[in-house]
């Protein structure tokens, strides 16, 4: 199986470009203002009007209203909803849109609850544990805690980056990686050198 590729955190059309044309599967727009990698309403029309075609757009929300989300839905061409709070498996399914449930990881987590409570999420992702920030951390989590068997695809986030990207396929063999700071040059920015050698560790990954 194919290990999939998200970046997240665009804040500029020349870079999330940059990602589709190295093949990246989706590109993450955050609409969180507590955080450095929030867009405006213009930074991310713009940047899903650059994309080439076959590039999955995810909006991420972290305990948003349902009048800002819709906002975003109306306005912006979003492919998935990513939902970083502490949103209900009610609150996710009110858009008629795939989503993901991220989910912070702690030894308490009970992943095998979560699959069926989020029973219809296209996929969980799994990010490092943070009493504040949500996600975008470059912290990661002990993947001995990642499930043997799970109903959803699992995505991987957490302190990703290109020096680890084939040891977190090799070890934990996820759906998908989801990759942020670990490509940055600072939060919101990210390095061309650093996105490239990622997908290329991925793909070296996917040919053995």
């Amino acid at each position: 199986m194919r290990t999939r590729v998200k970046i997240c955190g665009f804040t500029t059309v020349d870079e999330a470009v940059y990602a589709a044309n190295l093949g990246v599967d989706a590109i993450g727009l955050v609409f969180y203002p507590q955080s450095p990698r929030n867009v405006s309403f213009k930074q991310a029309i713009e940047i899903v009007a650059s994309l080439p075609a076959f590039t999955t757009v995810v909006a991420l929300f972290v305990d948003e209203t349902e009048t800002i989300i819709r906002q975003v839905l109306n306005n912006i061409a979003i492919d998935c909803l990513q939902f970083h709070g502490h949103e209900t498996p009610q609150a996710c399914r009110l858009y008629n849109k795939p989503y993901i449930k991220a989910l912070p990881m702690r030894e308490t987590t009970n992943i095998t609850q979560l699959a069926i409570d989020y029973h219809d999420a296209s996929a969980l992702l799994l990010d490092a544990y943070h009493p504040q920030e949500k996600g975008g951390t470059g912290e990661s989590f002990d993947w001995n805690l990642m499930p043997k068997q799970c109903n959803l695809p699992i995505i991987l986030a957490g302190g990703l980056n290109p020096e680890n990207a084939k040891q977190a396929i090799i070890k934990v063999n996820p759906y998908a990686l989801d990759v942020s700071s670990g490509v940055e040059i600072k939060k919101g920015i990210k390095e061309r050198a650093k996105m490239t050698a990622f997908i290329s560790e991925v793909n070296q990954s996917n040919q053995t």
